[in-house]
């Protein structure tokens, strides 16, 4: 197997589309033919179904695919590890994270970092929960902030940084927003809402509730924190949402609460890979939010 069968047998099996493929690596379109025709006969199997002009991965041909991502990510940071080996501080940081983090717990951590290593790079993915735990395990990025932090799991290693609490945001003119505290109960006939089904920040808010003894009412669902937030400020129903997500400001015409009796928490952290070594300059990252976190308070 050479590299640029590989190359050309994974952008045919993105495009679906040999001459679509060709085109976006700047070949003829029977060189492409040709060495995919040399990989499978190599393989000795048929990694494509041709359907017409276009192709669709076979069960076989999945697989493999999957195991050449796999490996074109070790053979990337393998080349980064060589270059980050010489100047670290100039290196890059792939680290991906959830909607809940993308306004202030990610980009103040990145901005105390740039001030101490102000030629680092980051790419950022955003990611719901088990995309971050299944990029990590899978090598698609080294680094993913996360919460909560999921309990002990194969292939990968977490180091919690802080706990937080979940809190409610309520209309201004809610009946009970000039309260100090809340708890749960007292939100059992009010109409939520939360982020839609599968993410994980919205199942820990309907356990919460069911260990109160109710299943919450939903009447929206919004795809980021901030329509949450624009939703309650419109009058719409109240919700629960990790305090750091108000750590900048309190929307408009709405107030933040506390929630006692059970108190909703999460705990925030950062998940790598425990089969594989940090590039030096990702090191650098998970080492510096570590010392940055601790002992720190986040809502000062």
């Amino acid at each position: 197997m050479e590299l640029r069968q590989i190359k050309y047998f994974m952008e045919v099996a993105k495009r679906e589309h040999v001459t679509e493929a060709a085109d976006a690596l700047h070949v003829a379109q029977s060189a492409v033919s040709r060495q995919i025709a040399n990989l499978e006969s190599e393989l000795g199997v048929d990694l494509f179904i041709r359907q017409g002009r276009r192709v669709k991965l076979t069960p076989i041909g999945k697989m493999f695919l999957e195991r050449m991502k796999q490996a074109m990510n070790v053979l990337d940071n393998a080349r980064l590890e060589v270059e980050e080996y010489l100047d670290p501080e100039k290196g890059t940081i792939r680290i991906a994270f959830p909607i809940s983090m993308a306004v202030y717990t990610l980009p103040s951590a990145i901005v105390a970092f740039r001030e101490q290593y102000p030629k680092a790079k980051f790419q950022l993915k955003q990611a719901t929960y088990r995309q971050l735990i299944d990029g990590v395990v899978n090598g698609d990025f080294n680094m993913a902030l996360i919460g909560p932090v999921p309990k002990e799991k194969k292939k990968v290693k977490s180091q919690i940084l802080f706990t937080e609490n979940v809190v409610a945001l309520l209309p201004l003119n809610h009946p009970l927003a000039d309260r100090e505290l809340l708890t749960l109960q007292e939100l059992q006939n009010e109409l939520f809402i939360l982020l839609p089904k599968g993410f994980i920040l919205r199942d820990l808010i309907v356990q919460a509730c069911f260990h109160s003894g109710f299943e919450p009412r939903v009447s929206f669902e919004g795809d980021d924190i901030d329509a949450l937030k624009g939703l309650v400020s419109a009058g719409l129903g109240i919700t629960l949402i990790p305090e750091i997500t108000l750590v900048e400001n309190v929307p408009h015409a709405t107030v933040k609460i506390p929630v006692i009796n059970p108190s909703v928490t999460r705990t925030v952290g950062i998940l790598v890979p425990s089969e594989r070594q940090l590039l030096p300059t990702e090191k650098l990252f998970y080492e510096f939010l570590i010392g940055f976190y601790k002992g720190k308070n986040i809502f000062e």
